[in-house]
C-alpha cells in the first residue's frame, strides 16, 4: 500500500485474539458498539450493510452530544480488509464535507493473535493534521485496546 505521510495516519498493534474474530466484530452491528468509540463515549446507533456500496452508519454520544457518521464500504475482504468512507453516502451520493477514508486491515500474527493495522486517509494535510490533533493516536489506540478486550471476552 502506498502510504502517504502527509496525508495518511496509521495505527499499528498486535491484538490477542484472532482476525475472524475482530473481523465479525467490525462487521456485525450487535458487536461495534462495544469498543468502537473511546469509552466513556458511546455508539447509540449503526446500521451496517457490508458489501461494497452498502452503509457504514454510527452515531456516537459523546459528552452529551450525538454526532452522526454515515458512509458507505469501498472494498470488503473477508477477515482481511474493510475499507469504508464518509466521502459518500448509500447510493453512492457525495457527501457535503467529508472528512476521512478508514482501512482497517487483519493480517494473522500466529498463535491466534492479529497484526491489527487502521489508517485514516485524509484528502488534505490541513485534515490530517486536524485528526492528528484531535488525538487520533490515543483515541484509535484505545479502540485497538477496547476491540481486543471485547474480543477475548467472545473467547470465553
Amino acid at each position: 500500500m502506498n502510504l502517504d505521510p502527509a496525508l495518511d495516519l496509521v495505527l499499528e498493534r498486535t491484538l490477542n485474539a484472532p482476525k475472524e474474530l475482530l473481523y465479525q466484530c467490525w462487521t456485525e452491528e450487535r458487536h461495534l458498539p462495544h469498543f468502537f468509540v473511546p469509552r466513556p463515549h458511546r455508539v447509540v446507533r449503526c446500521r451496517l450493510d457490508v458489501r461494497v456500496g452498502g452503509a457504514c452508519e454510527t452515531t456516537f454520544e459523546v459528552d452529551g452530544t450525538e454526532m452522526q457518521n454515515n458512509g458507505v464500504y469501498l472494498e470488503v475482504i473477508e477477515n482481511e480488509k474493510l475499507v469504508f468512507t464518509d466521502g459518500y453516502t448509500e447510493g453512492w451520493k457525495p457527501a457535503p464535507d467529508p472528512f476521512m477514508t478508514a482501512i482497517v486491515l487483519f493480517e494473522d500474527a500466529g498463535e491466534g493473535r492479529t497484526k491489527y493495522t487502521a489508517i485514516a486517509r485524509h484528502r488534505s494535510t490541513d485534515t490530517a493534521e486536524a485528526h492528528k490533533a484531535m488525538g487520533f493516536y490515543d483515541g484509535w489506540g484505545t479502540v485497538a485496546g477496547q476491540l481486543e478486550e471485547y474480543a477475548r471476552g467472545l473467547m470465553t
